[in-house]
């Protein structure tokens, strides 16, 4: 996932590995479930990839498997939801925005019922397998329909405090997880608000403002930064809606340059987030929009991919001194 350069910034930041997010989602969520039973989990024939073994093993009686059928999985949550449950309704990202679209629209948000939707395997974490299991649709597709949160954890602190606020929802949430681990980048004192991004490093120079598993690689970039005499902050925008609308115009008045990052197709997403916010601000910055452009995708692993976009260190790094120096 990182080159030896990279590596070799994580060590000198002291960040420590961690584990996969999915792993961290599915003890949060067996924690949670034990206190609580009307907290369900509910599965399209991936309890193995949305890692949710030890949930079946440990609350078999809280665990429903759909199979193959997203488009039930999610009409199942909503009414579970409805009756007074609290349904966690699990599946690869790419699959359950695009085939159940319309049951998350009409069944959970129109409806307004507390259902939790997990999109798994999210962004390019199946790699080789290519476009067709790619998700880099859903944070645009849902955030186009009203009366739902949208969550990205970039580490294992991110990821259990968005399960617990999401089993403390009373409307509908989407958490969205990858397949890599992660490494630690929070301290266990740091407060975690739904609609608040972190800032996980300060700068004047440029602003990262980044989310998911691209977040680590806009600190290792500010780190890498700062050894050419640049300074840079970096933001973890964990939710994407509603968007902390305060943190991108601080950003913008306190740096010269703002640069997002994400798993996830340019149009829609996050970048496209922060600039209509720029925009109807009246703010004016530079900005780079980091993503997975309108082109057909390249296939390989993760990193293969990120690395061909730019979503490195050494990638971002050097899209903020060209951005800078043309200022």
């Amino acid at each position: 996932m990182f080159s030896a350069a990279a590596q070799a910034r994580l060590a000198q930041l002291g960040l420590q590995p961690g584990r996969p997010n999915l792993d961290e989602y599915s003890a949060t969520l067996i924690e949670l479930a034990r206190a609580d039973r009307n907290i369900v989990a509910l599965t399209s024939d991936s309890r193995g990839s949305g890692k949710l073994w030890p949930f079946a093993h440990a609350l078999p009686e809280q665990l429903i498997e759909v199979g193959v059928a997203e488009q039930n999985l999610v009409g199942i949550a909503a009414g579970l939801a409805a009756c007074g449950k609290k349904p966690f309704a699990t599946s690869p990202s790419c699959f359950l925005t695009a085939r159940a679209l319309e049951q998350i629209k009409n069944d959970v948000c129109y409806s307004d019922v507390p259902a939790v939707l997990v999109g798994i395997s999210a962004g390019v974490s199946y790699g080789a397998l290519g476009s067709t299991h790619h998700s880099l649709h859903d944070i645009a597709a849902l955030r186009a329909i009203h009366n739902i949160t949208i969550i990205v954890p970039a580490d294992n602190f991110e990821t259990r405090e968005a399960v617990r606020a999401a089993a403390r929802a009373q409307h509908p949430v989407f958490l969205r997880f990858g397949k890599a681990p992660m490494y630690n980048l929070h301290s266990p004192a740091t407060r975690f608000e739904v609609g608040r991004a972190i800032m996980l490093r300060d700068g004047s120079d440029v602003a990262f403002i980044a989310t998911g598993e691209t977040v680590v690689h806009a600190l290792l970039a500010a780190a890498e930064l700062a050894e050419r005499g640049l300074t840079a902050r970096v933001l973890s925008m964990h939710t994407i809606k509603p968007l902390d609308t305060q943190a991108v115009l601080d950003a913008a008045r306190r740096c010269r340059a703002i640069i997002t990052v994400e798993e996830h197709s340019v149009h829609g997403g996050l970048g496209e987030a922060c600039a209509a916010a720029l925009i109807q601000a009246g703010v004016h910055v530079p900005m780079r929009i980091v993503g997975i452009p309108d082109e057909e995708t390249v296939t390989g692993s993760q990193a293969d991919v990120f690395r061909h976009y730019g979503i490195s260190m050494e990638g971002l790094a050097e899209t903020a001194e060209t951005l800078i120096s043309a200022i």
